[in-house]
């Protein structure tokens, strides 16, 4: 029996940039032309930096003596152009760090990490949905927050975000019927998603309700559907802002109309 299809956050994102884009990654794959990216590298750092920490703090050890282990233990120094670059950007995320350790010395703690990299897993129909969670919190009055780190500069905006509505889909799925872990939580709980800049320690979060997560599930699924049955062979490239820094523009300009 063949497997059932796995869509996931990054898929669908990929696919509403560009559909040739998600062909050429995930369908037809053209391996021979995707390239190590250094931002990809720099925030595969941190977020692993990040994992090892909550996954499993030394009690008693400098917050900063611990982070900086981890840094150096999860250096990625795939995709840099030259030293001096990959130099440049290893100051950087000290300085990132920086923000981090002031963050965890001086704010409260009001709730407790349960899960890092947690991947979870909800059942479509015809395809799965699967996402990986930076990190979820639950908090005193019960709620569950999903934390997503942005290691680059641009603007946060949580509110209606795919990324978030499907992690906040793949939580309430995961924690429904479980039993109450106090008077206040309820058997679907609520789900808080918050986009956490790196940065700037910097934080926007959404908290959908019942309803906006109903459509969301609506939504993905239909979104979902209608990738699984694209008529790949059919799709024409059409010029954009993102196709000079993809992997795939060679490809692209192979059609008379690009």
């Amino acid at each position: 029996m063949p497997r059932k299809p796995t869509l996931s956050p990054t898929k669908f994102s990929t696919y509403l940039a560009c559909p040739l884009r998600y062909r050429f990654t995930f369908v037809h794959p053209q391996r021979h032309l995707m390239k190590a990216k250094s931002y990809y590298s720099f925030g595969t750092t941190l977020h692993r930096v990040l994992e090892k920490f909550y996954a499993n703090p030394e009690r008693g050890v400098d917050v900063r003596e611990q982070l900086d282990a981890l840094y150096d233990e999860s250096w990625i120094d795939a995709g840099y152009g030259s030293a001096e670059e990959m130099a440049e950007a290893y100051a950087e995320g000290k300085e990132i760090l920086d923000k981090v350790t002031e963050e965890l010395r001086e704010a409260p703690i009001t709730a407790q990490t349960i899960h890092v990299e947690k991947t979870l897993r909800k059942d479509f129909g015809e395809f799965a949905l699967v996402g990986r969670i930076d990190r979820i919190d639950r908090h005193e009055d019960g709620r569950l927050e999903v934390v997503d780190y942005k290691s680059g500069r641009g603007y946060l905006e949580a509110t209606g975000d795919l990324a978030l509505a499907c992690y906040a889909l793949l939580v309430r799925h995961a924690f429904s019927g479980a039993a109450p872990t106090n008077l206040f939580e309820e058997a679907a709980p609520t789900v808080t998603t918050t986009l956490m800049n790196l940065r700037t320690q910097e934080r926007d979060s959404w908290t959908p309700s019942s309803g906006e997560l109903d459509e969301a599930e609506f939504e993905i699924g239909e979104l979902g559907r209608f990738i699984l049955n694209h008529e790949w062979y059919e799709i024409e490239p059409v010029r954009k802002p993102l196709c000079e820094s993809c992997d795939f523009n060679s490809l692209c300009r192979r059609h008379p109309e690009f």
